[in-house]
């Protein structure tokens, strides 16, 4: 697409940087997406490739090897890689919130020890907060850890893990009482903790098991998982950041990366259903011409195209407010609920144009139309993101009667 979704004022190296990708994903990633996807296969050519352009270490900074870029850089950069695959973008996302994680809440040694492996690609990240009961309500994790002199003893089950089984760093949140009298908030003792573990299914390491892949309808190809702990130990110096009862908070701030993450994933999506569903219409011919001809058709184009913008803008927002030091639930939290939605709206509209050829799994779009849906739940439902935006504008915009 020429003139779809361009952001202004970026710097020649992000300009650079954006390049390099979508030709990556032109290149590397489209022509094969659809077959490794059909085949649920792990990209594991794709991910060499983005270990060698050195994306894993995109905003890890500069003193642990990675580029130091902005999360404006990297969103864009997930944008054009959802815009290839999914998928892949699920890959670097759960990566670089425990990388994100680690850098602004981490201990120094914790830093040192972790970023440089994680800015190479040597060590891969997922996160962990979701339960089989849990739900959007975080509050009722029920894994507990249980202080045994330097160690805590982890025990529970956690659900949806992105990486579970390709990654080697977990972040995991889960009770904490020690420390924390009976009747304190339930967010006030939580603490995330860093568990290392081998690639893999099975038992990788003493008390951690991860059961195996997850079948689900899209988002194939990246490992979705549960992890069980049982009797799981972990060293002190594992809570990330040193301290216990900060976990929730370290989880929320790192979730709200992840929800420009999920913005850009929608706008890639969406850019490449509107990228289809234009091609196809100059094609298709219907009662003597192009469908693209018949006003209905331009319609629906010029209404996608619309959401594509708009959904674009406001990732944009979202990110840039992030890179400012500033608090930005709202705009992340508008963000990711309008480009979902768009992209689920957007990706309907390229299925119908595409008619019964889009019900094919010939077509790419067959594809998209699996994926879309994932983003309506993934780092919180639409209905979380209304109440995250209704609080944040009642606090904004308080009364003073």
């Amino acid at each position: 697409m020429a003139r779809l979704a361009q952001t202004a004022g970026l710097t020649d190296v992000q300009q650079e940087i954006l390049s390099t990708v979508r030709d990556f994903v032109d290149k590397e990633i489209i022509p094969v997406a659809t077959g490794l996807e059909h085949r649920d296969e792990y990209p594991q050519q794709i991910v060499d490739g983005l270990k060698e352009l050195g994306l894993f270490g995109l905003m890890i900074p500069e003193e642990y090897g990675g580029l130091g870029e902005s999360l404006l850089t990297y969103a864009l950069c997930v944008e054009e890689i959802a815009r290839g695959w999914m998928s892949v973008s699920g890959i670097i996302n759960t990566h670089f919130i425990v990388a994100y994680m680690l850098k602004q809440h981490g201990t120094q040694e914790q830093k040192e020890h972790f970023l440089p492996r994680m800015a190479a690609g040597d060590i891969r990240g997922a996160f962990s907060m979701s339960e089989p009961g849990l739900g959007s309500d975080v509050s009722a994790i029920t894994s507990k850890a249980v202080k045994d002199g330097d160690e805590y003893v982890l025990n529970g089950q956690k659900m949806w893990l992105t990486n579970g089984g390709t990654s080697s760093l977990v972040a995991v949140l889960v009770r904490s009482d020690e420390g924390h009298p009976e009747g304190t908030a339930p967010h006030k003792s939580m603490t995330t903790f860093l568990v290392e573990k081998e690639p893999g299914f099975g038992e990788v390491r003493p008390g951690l098991t991860i059961p195996g892949k997850i079948d689900k309808m899209g988002y194939k190809g990246v490992d979705t998982t549960e992890l069980i702990m049982d009797g799981l130990r972990i060293p002190a110096d594992r809570v990330l950041g040193g301290v216990t009862g900060r976990g929730f908070y370290q989880m929320m701030d790192g979730v709200e990366v992840g929800r420009v993450n999920v913005a850009a994933r929608g706008c890639g999506v969406a850019q490449r259903a509107f990228e289809l569903g234009v091609q196809y219409a100059q094609q298709r011919h219907t009662f003597g011409k192009p469908i693209a001809q018949h006003q209905a058709i331009q319609f629906k184009l010029a209404e996608m195209a619309t959401k594509v913008e708009a959904a674009h803008a406001m990732m944009v927002n979202a990110a840039r407010k992030k890179d400012s030091g500033e608090r930005n639930d709202l705009e992340a939290g508008m963000a990711k609920y309008l480009a979902s939605e768009y992209c689920k709206e957007v990706v309907e509209d390229a299925f119908r144009i595409h008619g019964g050829y889009g019900f094919s799994k010939e077509y790419e779009i067959e594809r998209l139309y699996r994926e879309a849906p994932m983003l309506l739940i993934g780092e919180g439902t639409a209905e979380i993101q209304k109440m995250i935006i209704g609080r944040r504008l009642l606090e904004e915009y308080r009364f003073q009667g």
